[in-house]
């Protein structure tokens, strides 16, 4: 490759990057998920558009797998334990069993409504039945969801590719005479066990050497715990088990071990994510022939409405039976279950194993992620409203940044009122910040000042940080507003973590606005990391 050439190709990377994020930023204001607009970036510059060629399935397909690795590493990496074991097992009941019941209902419906052979049929409902980390993870936050709830739809899109991966190459390498249930079971049982033991075995190697291991400077510290993550997908593959649940499962590992330099990590792995997400859904978009499109459209409808009407719903009741959720959350979950890159990837495996057939599933596959991604990640927020499960307004009250302070064991936090906020007329010393807790500086309308205590009558807010620290002024019985049991004010609070606001209800109210003109303000505060709330911390109602 010549210079000019190099040039030329790190010029067309760099536009389609910067493409791409404007497309996103569009695609966000639209209210649509950021992945349509990445893969119609794919599509204006393949054939239907600049007429780029890209055919090669098997490189696509190589590529798409490693890219889906840095995703779940970045989901791992990026989710709280704790979170997780809360949710397990409903998580892996959707994972597994929804999965089954998912593909025979898809299976059956493709057969009979759309007269393909029960091969392809099994295979398109194997490949669309499971739902996208990436798409779960960048749409799902955004909504103010119940954390149970939340964490169930992200356990679950993190645990099921691997599943319906083996499913894929099941029916994709063996026709349905020759292929043994019980010896795919036992396939599909060795292929997740190895697979978890090896995510976790790779992790916990790792968070013993990087604690012990000094580095020469602190940006080298998010690269090996992230490759890491990485390493455990490739020593799974090269097991014959999953790379997929290990590469969750090692960042799950990593990403709550408390190593050194976390937030550099957790920013790295972000990065990477969408690097990751850019890239795949482009080429995917550059992989697809926009001519076959339209001949896959009443079919590609005809299997999606019966994976969200009737597939999706079915596998979501009778997986969660033995499960305590209420009947409004499973019906969220049924509507919830998200299509991405991961069925267009799983697509790309029978046509390199040059299945009969592949490239009709290949596109039906396509345009059923493309048409009902488009269709439900948009309605999700008002579902949740709705059906009672997130606020009817939602307002961005907090802008938190947090740097860390490794040398004392701290962060600092610089959180930002935002235009409109209901904190607008808060007094600090109405906020019950923890002990080691201190707020050094404000800056009000670009003049930074020291603040002091100044009385007053205000809202109030609860303040929290990731593990969630929450510190909540005490009660004031002159406020004069309507309190519960206790002098506790009762509604809607807000609670600020270092990925943005979520509203819940419970908790103490805001209260009226004083008749102060709203002003943009910039709180910064020193928290120590090892502060923990105590029983003096707590509103009487929720004190043991």
């Amino acid at each position: 490759m010549t210079l000019p050439s190099l040039y030329l190709l790190l010029a067309a990377g760099t536009l389609v990057a910067l493409v791409s994020v404007g497309a996103a930023k569009i695609a966000a204001k639209a209210g649509m998920p950021v992945l349509l607009a990445y893969l119609g970036v794919g599509l204006l510059l393949g054939e239907g558009g600049l007429g780029l060629p890209f055919d090669d399935a098997a490189l696509a397909q190589a590529l798409g797998l490693a890219a889906l690795a840095v995703i779940l590493v970045e989901g791992g990496l990026t989710t709280r334990v704790s979170d997780v074991r809360r949710v397990l097992r409903p998580a892996t009941a959707l994972a597994t069993l929804a999965v089954f019941i998912s593909v025979a209902v898809t299976a059956a419906a493709a057969h009979y409504l759309l007269g393909l052979g029960w091969q392809l049929s099994l295979l398109l409902g194997a490949i669309v039945s499971s739902t996208d980390a990436a798409a779960v993870f960048s749409v799902l936050r955004a909504v103010p969801l119940p954390r149970r709830l939340s964490n169930l739809l992200e356990a679950e899109s993190g645990l099921n590719d691997a599943p319906t991966f083996i499913l894929v190459l099941a029916f994709s390498a063996t026709s349905l005479s020759t292929l043994s249930p019980g010896g795919m079971l036992a396939q599909m049982s060795y292929q997740l066990v190895v697979g978890a033991l090896a995510g976790v075995g790779v992790g916990m190697a790792a968070v013993w050497l990087l604690r012990r291991l000094t580095l020469p400077t602190s940006g080298l510290y998010p690269i090996a715990t992230f490759a890491c993550g990485v390493l455990a997908f490739a020593g799974s593959g090269l097991l014959q088990a999953s790379g997929f649940i290990a590469a969750y499962l090692a960042g799950l590992v990593l990403g709550n071990a408390g190593l050194p330099h976390r937030r550099a990590t957790e920013s790295l792995a972000e990065g990477l994510g969408w690097i990751a997400q850019i890239g795949l859904f482009v080429m995917l978009g550059l992989l697809v022939s926009p001519a076959d499109l339209p001949a896959a459209i009443v079919p590609a409808l005809v299997v999606g409405a019966a994976l969200l009407l009737i597939a999706r719903p079915v596998s979501v009741l009778l997986t969660l039976l033995p499960f305590r959720i209420p009947l409004r959350e499973q019906v969220f979950l049924s509507w919830a279950g998200l299509r991405g890159a991961v069925p267009i990837v799983l697509a790309t495996v029978p046509v390199v194993a040059g299945t009969p057939g592949a490239m009709v599933v290949f596109n039906i596959v396509f345009v059923l992620v493309v048409v009902f991604t488009a269709i439900q990640a948009p309605s999700l927020p008002w579902l949740a409203q709705r059906l009672g499960l997130a606020p009817h307004r939602v307002g961005p009250d907090l802008q938190v940044e947090i740097a860390p302070l490794d040398n004392i064991d701290a962060d600092l936090i610089n959180v930002t009122i935002t235009a409109g906020s209901k904190l607008h007329g808060t007094y600090l010393d109405e906020l019950r910040l923890p002990t080691p807790a201190v707020a050094p500086l404000v800056v009000r309308d670009g003049v930074a000042f020291v603040p002091r205590r100044t009385p007053g009558c205000a809202p109030a807010t609860i303040c929290s940080s990731s593990p969630p620290r929450r510190c909540v002024r005490p009660p004031n019985a002159d406020c004069g507003r309507s309190a519960a049991p206790g002098g506790w004010p009762t509604g809607t609070a807000s609670t600020a973590t270092p990925t943005g606001v979520r509203n819940h209800q419970g908790g103490v109210r805001h209260g009226n606005r004083t008749n102060r003109p709203p002003r943009r303000r910039r709180l910064v505060l020193v928290r120590h990391r090892r502060w923990h709330p105590t029983r003096r911390d707590l509103p009487p109602q929720r004190r043991p």
